[in-house]
């Protein structure tokens, strides 16, 4: 059983490595025997991740990119191959987020979260695809939300894009099965990251936040990691085309 979880000798990309839920991840791949290159638009948050990665004995390698742009998507994942010969492991968990009410919501600002949040992680997808198709196998981890399956007041933008990432992962597990890559998605509920550190911190929302959560508290992002390990292990081989809810129970009740 242990076997099925080992990443001795694999290849991972993962995208927002710097810091949050991208870190954690980065960290639990390695530790499961993964190598890592790390993506992120700046090098010094990621020099301290390739540093904890290479403290856990497995090799990192950084690589500022942004995850918009065709030419930085296909050098990244060069950039991997190079370094390990193969790609196995994609995480597209870049992006950003941000409030606003839907009817003073700027027209520039929601292209602008769809480029990132949904075309970034299709580019970055379909980079990492091809060099998977050569090689008949992958896994690729899209990080979505559970805003992306429910909505939520006042993210319009941002639920709409994890919505269509969803959608993305059911059509790229579709398309690409015949090669041996399964795609899935873990769609998180609140973690404490530095975008929610702020309303955690105000007691009233914190409180209204906890209410919806039927375990009664949010995540941390080193929670992420060993579900980000399973779908990039055999021991989820014959799954793909999921969306898989790390929420606490908050979607039960909403």
């Amino acid at each position: 059983m242990k076997g099925w979880w080992d990443l001795t000798g694999k290849a991972a990309l993962v995208t927002g490595a710097s810091r949050g839920i991208g870190r954690a991840v980065a960290l639990a791949l390695a530790g499961a025997g993964a190598d890592v290159a790390c993506v992120a638009r700046t090098a010094p948050a990621l020099d301290e991740t390739a540093a904890a990665i290479g403290a856990l004995g497995r090799r990192a390698v950084t690589v500022p990119a942004d995850v918009t742009s065709g030419e930085h998507v296909e050098r990244m994942v060069r950039r991997t191959v190079d370094a390990f010969g193969r790609l196995d492991i994609l995480v597209n968990n870049a992006g950003v987020v941000f409030g606003r009410a839907a009817e003073t919501l700027d027209v520039a600002v929601w292209r602008g979260l769809l480029v990132v949040d949904l075309s970034g992680a299709f580019l970055c997808a379909q980079a990492a695809g091809r060099q998977m198709i050569a090689q008949r196998s992958g896994r690729i981890i899209n990080i979505g939300s559970i805003f992306g399956e429910l909505g939520t007041q006042g993210f319009a933008a941002y639920a709409a894009a994890k919505a269509g990432l969803h959608s993305l992962t059911r059509s790229l597990a579709y398309e690409w099965a015949r090669y041996g890559i399964t795609v899935n998605c873990i769609a998180p509920g609140y973690i404490r990251t530095d975008f929610n550190r702020p309303a955690l911190a105000n007691p009233e929302t914190r409180d209204r936040i906890l209410s919806r959560i039927p375990l009664g508290r949010v995540a941390e992002p080193e929670e992420v990691g060993p579900l980000a390990v399973y779908l990039a292990s055999d021991a989820s081989a014959f799954m793909t085309g999921q969306v898989l809810f790390l929420d606490g129970g908050q979607a039960m009740g909403w």
